[in-house]
């Protein structure tokens, strides 16, 4: 359907006498042409449903990488290919070694060392010089299998302002580079499964037909055949359209291969007008095989495809990704770390905020959602996490993802507590819970912005200890015993400093940290227990542990809820230290 001024359908016409008539904008429109659609009237796509998963190509370590304000450090895009591996990822774009010696390092680093699985191709980006070719297949010796992805430009606009040349002229650069690649191939790499993968860059801007006949010209170099793959990724370098006109160029590309059954059709979406996911699907829909994106989105300007979203896509109908999301917090941790950019807490399945319901009767229906859930797993005698995911508001079962059934969880709108857990878990062994995240995310927050420039993780560690570790007053645990009566109840007697002063308190609970709160509340202090975490820090029979508890501390108005952390040998001892720890903190 056309959208005008004078359609019947058009977003101006009139419903009633008190619809307002929306007025011209002052933009400069008349500067911007529309896209031209393709004319393709027997497309058949939009009767196609998606029933598998892609091939799969994270170029978050290139076309990611280059895109951040900060590059990665050799240490951070090591971790970032090491969770890739570990989530699934079978072909991953590893860097542009020719251009970069920082690139060229890092292949040889996960060649050298022998970081890449006998499963997992790496790819690597070149341009069609002869010498940087040469470099790109030295980078490559001595791996099992790799990707070599050589591009040029095919734009008219490209063709007219940047290269000043002609379509023949644009054409014999993909087809001499293409020589170059089976030369250097055969020359450096006789003991490597070698692929090929052709990119006309600007596909979605180059005439279809002309995009057509590179690609056939480049294939004719190649000579793909069963062992012999070749790729041809067609990039929607600049979105500039519909997610429908990708579909429509993507199918009728496919149409014009001669040697469709050995080219593997390929999609590299970017996120230009914020459709790239609905275009990448669509031109699933219309015959790809293969989709190159990023985690989370990240690429050069708004970004590429994010491949979180499609997989998650894919997995929420029932279709099986091929990539493991099931610890997306861990994920995301990951990659904030490994960036400096967070995530945004209304993303897509990994967001803070995604499976959080602030409005009254969304977290009513949520709640009879799940209870519903429950009463029919139990007539079906299974597990609530094995029966078909249907519930309010909640597209997937957040547990699926790592998640709990947290209807309401308190987060503000700052950043970066993903990347603090993750240092606090990855350096200090602490494993934060959520909300704990985020009140010290806040003093984090408050540091940066008092001192500038960005934290260690020795100073954001400094910082854990300073705020929840080392504050004595006005309560100092010195000594505890514990004894379980017949009745069930424990009773304990500590030796503590109250505000200075030492003294033996006694109380009962249904447990220590219960006995303990009743003991001290004869000191005066009013605490009550809302949660409670631990974990050992290390392994051995010497370990340490860490309890985190969240109190709230006083009665009526004047009460406030903090968190208190205590970190011993004992367990037990560490749990009251955080109740101690709580009440300094007030």
């Amino acid at each position: 359907m056309n959208i005008s001024d004078n359609t019947p359908g058009s977003a101006s016409r009139r419903t009633g006498p008190s619809v307002t008539t929306q007025q011209p904008s002052p933009m400069p429109y008349g500067r911007y042409r529309a896209f031209t659609p393709v004319d393709l009237p027997d497309r058949t796509w939009p009767n196609t449903t998606i029933t598998k998963a892609p091939r799969w190509l994270s170029t978050d370590l290139r076309d990611g990488n280059q895109a951040l304000i900060d590059p990665m450090t050799p240490t951070r895009k090591m971790r970032m290919f090491e969770l890739l591996v570990r989530m699934g990822y079978k072909e991953i774009e590893v860097g542009f070694p020719s251009a970069s010696e920082t690139d060229f390092a890092f292949v040889r680093q996960l060649i050298e060392q022998d970081k890449v699985p006998e499963d997992v191709t790496i790819s690597v980006l070149t341009q069609a010089r002869e010498d940087l070719i040469e470099r790109t297949t030295e980078s490559l010796i001595g791996v099992h299998h790799a990707n070599i992805h050589l591009y040029n430009a095919l734009a008219p606009l490209f063709r007219r302002v940047v290269f000043r040349a002609s379509k023949d002229e644009i054409k014999d650069i993909a087809v001499r580079g293409t020589q170059m690649v089976r030369k250097y191939s055969e020359i450096n790499l006789s003991k490597t499964e070698i692929g090929y993968e052709y990119s006309p860059e600007i596909f979605t801007n180059t005439e279809l037909p002309f995009s057509a006949q590179v690609c056939e010209a480049v294939s004719d170099v190649w000579q793909p055949d069963d062992g012999r793959e070749i790729i041809l990724n067609l990039p929607a370098t600049v979105e500039s359209a519909t997610p429908n006109v990708y579909a429509d160029q993507i199918e009728w590309f496919c149409r014009q291969l001669t040697r469709r059954e050995v080219t593997t059709i390929s999609l590299h979406p970017h996120n230009d007008r914020g459709t790239a996911v609905a275009a990448t699907e669509l031109a699933m829909m219309a015959g790809a095989d293969r989709v190159e994106g990023c985690l989370f989105g990240h690429g050069e300007r708004t970004g590429n495809v994010d491949l979180v979203t499609l997989g998650m896509n894919l997995f929420s109908q029932g279709i099986d990704p091929k990539i493991d999301f099931s610890d997306i917090d861990e994920i995301r941790r990951t990659v904030e770390y490994c960036t400096n950019l967070p995530v945004h807490p209304r993303h897509p399945y990994a967001g803070d905020l995604v499976y959080t319901a602030f409005s009254g009767s969304h977290q009513d229906a949520i709640k009879k959602g799940l209870e519903d859930l429950e009463k029919r797993a139990k007539e079906q005698g299974v597990g609530i996490h094995e029966i078909a995911w249907e519930a309010p508001y909640l597209p997937i079962d957040p547990f699926d993802v790592g998640r709990t059934y947290e209807a309401v969880i308190r987060v503000n709108s700052q950043s970066g507590k993903g990347g603090v857990a993750y240092i606090m878990k990855s350096e200090h062994q602490l494993d934060l819970p959520r909300r704990l995240q985020i009140e010290f995310s806040r003093v984090i927050q408050n540091q940066t912005d008092e001192e500038g420039g960005e934290l260690s993780p020795s100073q954001i560690g400094e910082a854990f200890t300073r705020h929840y570790l080392t504050n004595t007053e006005p309560l100092d645990l010195v000594s505890f015993s514990n004894t379980s009566g017949d009745n069930g109840q424990d009773h304990l007697e500590a030796v503590v400093r109250d505000h200075g002063r030492q003294v033996t308190i006694s109380g009962e609970g249904n447990g220590p940290l219960s006995a303990f709160v009743d003991a001290i509340a004869g000191l005066g202090y009013r605490v009550r227990v809302l949660d409670y975490h631990e974990h050992a820090l290390s392994q051995g029979g010497d370990a340490l542990a860490a309890a985190y508890v969240e109190c709230e501390i006083g009665d009526g108005e004047d009460s406030q809820v903090v968190w208190g952390v205590g970190r011993h040998a004992n367990i037990v001892t560490a749990s009251l230290k955080a109740v101690a720890g709580a009440v300094n903190r007030a």
